[in-house]
């Protein structure tokens, strides 16, 4: 349609004779920009994260092999990735408010192709671990200061579709991650799985730098840095702790000190914040019950997408012997799941409200999660792929539901600390999950006397997960019927 006929039906519409058709073209651009061009490309940027986290499991028996170290050994490397980016999270809100969320995104683009590349030519574990954590510094502002950009962007009953998009393309790395890993671990060498973020990150800065506005606050609060180093150290003690629970590496009275010294710097940081009002967690917005839900709530959630690629690894290559490759083919479907959920999660969220979904959808998560610990080395591979896709296809709508929940009752000075808190936890959770299922199927191997993983030793990690994610419904249920109805227009609809 030409420009002139568009100005004519936008004249006709609008039902105003003197309405500025070029304003109105503008408007819809701009809408345009925020519906889907802006959370494409932040997604898009995303994409390296979740292709190289989806890919790294599926390659850890093979790096395992050649850096002679034991397959569980190489959770560490997903730890450690996930421990900086949860200490390193809290400054990212601050940065983005004092430098431009859009340049501080771009030089996390860089700085994570970068260390990926560096993780590329490690040859050893400490210095993979090395080269993980710096990776890690970087992830920690791509995530929460992309969020970020979105909700200062967009109008609050249009969040959830713009959330649906951005994280379409971010899907797409647990689509191709899988196949892609195994493709290249069984045909070329696990190194390419790094430097594949290379190109990525050299066109999603162009993307980022011609299209996303460079949104950041008037007024900058003061660095909170004794929050930052009582949060880190915190974060880092409890996520040590789990890490090294019951895998006697070191002394359990070590461990012990872990968890102590977490949790006090933890309790330190409580009254530290209650007395500043620039504390970097503003613990007051947890008194706000939808945010409360999310995070707190959904932190239970949260311990399936951290343990779940681990898991499956070592299920299907260790336990039933596949090949990478063919791991990849039977865990991708899961993915596929979930990026066709990601059309349907708005009207769905709009027909039923966010507490009925939670609830409803938990409960079913719960138990396709549950159902993975029935698999056996003959099992059907169609079986097989057919349970990972409904789990994959409930597992997204409870994700979409808790993300765009965290933030319907955050006003606009509240959503970069609150973009910040709730990226932190859902970090913290990531990291807890990678050491549990780690030290869950050492304590199983050594409870059945076994000295190497097998499919019945990895098995029932997955009922355990899944009973786990139960204990969200304490939070669910307590949410009003009408919560969060501001993001999907459900309240619109009522009255109308």
């Amino acid at each position: 349609m030409s420009t002139r006929a568009e100005e004519v039906l936008i004249e006709d519409v609008t039902d105003e004779p003197g309405a500025d058709a070029a304003a109105v073209l503008n408007e819809g651009r701009d809408a345009r920009l925020r519906g889907w061009v802006i959370p494409a490309i932040i997604g898009s940027a995303l994409l390296m994260q979740t292709l190289n986290a989806t890919s790294i499991n599926n390659a850890l028996p093979a790096m395992a092999k050649a850096l002679h170290v034991e397959p569980l050994r190489l959770n560490l490397a997903i730890t450690m990735y996930l421990l900086a980016s949860a200490v390193f999270l809290p400054i990212s809100g601050w940065m983005a408010d004092r430098f431009g969320a859009k340049k501080i995104f771009m030089v996390a683009m860089v700085g994570y192709a970068l260390s990926s590349a560096a993780c590329g030519f490690a040859n050893s574990l400490p210095m993979l671990v090395l080269c993980r954590l710096m990776q890690g510094c970087a992830g920690a502002m791509m995530g929460p200061v992309g969020r970020l950009v979105l909700l200062r962007t967009t109008p609050k009953n249009e969040l959830v579709g713009a959330m649906s998009v951005v994280t379409m393309p971010a899907l797409l790395g647990p689509v191709v991650g899988p196949v892609l890993g195994g493709a290249i671990v069984t045909f070329v060498s696990w190194r390419w799985i790094f430097f594949l973020n290379l190109p990525i990150a050299l066109v999603g800065v162009f993307l980022v730098r011609a299209f996303v506005p460079n949104v950041k606050e008037q007024d900058v609060s003061p660095i909170d840095w004794p929050g930052i180093f009582l949060t880190g150290f915190g974060l880092a003690g409890l996520i040590f702790g789990f890490e090294n629970l019951g895998r006697d590496v070191i002394p359990p009275l070590a461990v012990a000190g872990l968890f102590a010294g977490g949790l006090a710097c933890l309790a330190f940081y409580w009254a530290h914040a209650r007395r500043n009002p620039h504390a970097i967690i503003d613990l007051s917005i947890f008194r706000i019950p939808t945010f409360q839900a999310s995070v707190m709530g959904g932190a239970f959630f949260r311990l399936v997408p951290g343990a779940t690629p681990f898991l499956l690894a070592m299920l299907l290559q260790v336990g039933f012997g596949m090949s990478a490759f063919a791991a990849g083919l039977m865990t991708f479907i899961s993915a596929v799941g979930a990026l066709v959920m990601k059309t349907t999660a708005p009207p769905i969220l709009r027909r039923f409200g966010f507490r009925t979904v939670l609830i409803v959808n938990g409960l079913i998560c719960a138990a396709t999660y549950m159902v993975y610990a029935f698999f056996r080395i003959d099992t059907p591979h169609w079986v097989i792929m057919a349970t990972l896709a409904v789990g994959g296809f409930f597992r997204s709508l409870q994700f979409t539901s808790l993300n765009g929940m965290a933030y319907a009752d955050l006003e606009q000075a509240q959503m970069s600390r609150g973009t910040t808190t709730a990226s932190m936890a859902q970090q913290f959770m990531q990291s807890v999950s990678v050491g549990l299922a780690a030290a869950l199927l050492h304590f199983m191997m050594k409870s059945q006397g076994e000295t190497h993983l097998t499919g019945a030793t990895v098995a029932p990690a997955f009922a355990i997960f899944g009973a786990a994610t139960l204990v969200s419904m304490v939070w669910f249920a307590r949410l009003p019927a009408d919560a969060g109805d501001e993001m999907n227009n459900r309240g619109v609809r009522a009255a109308a």
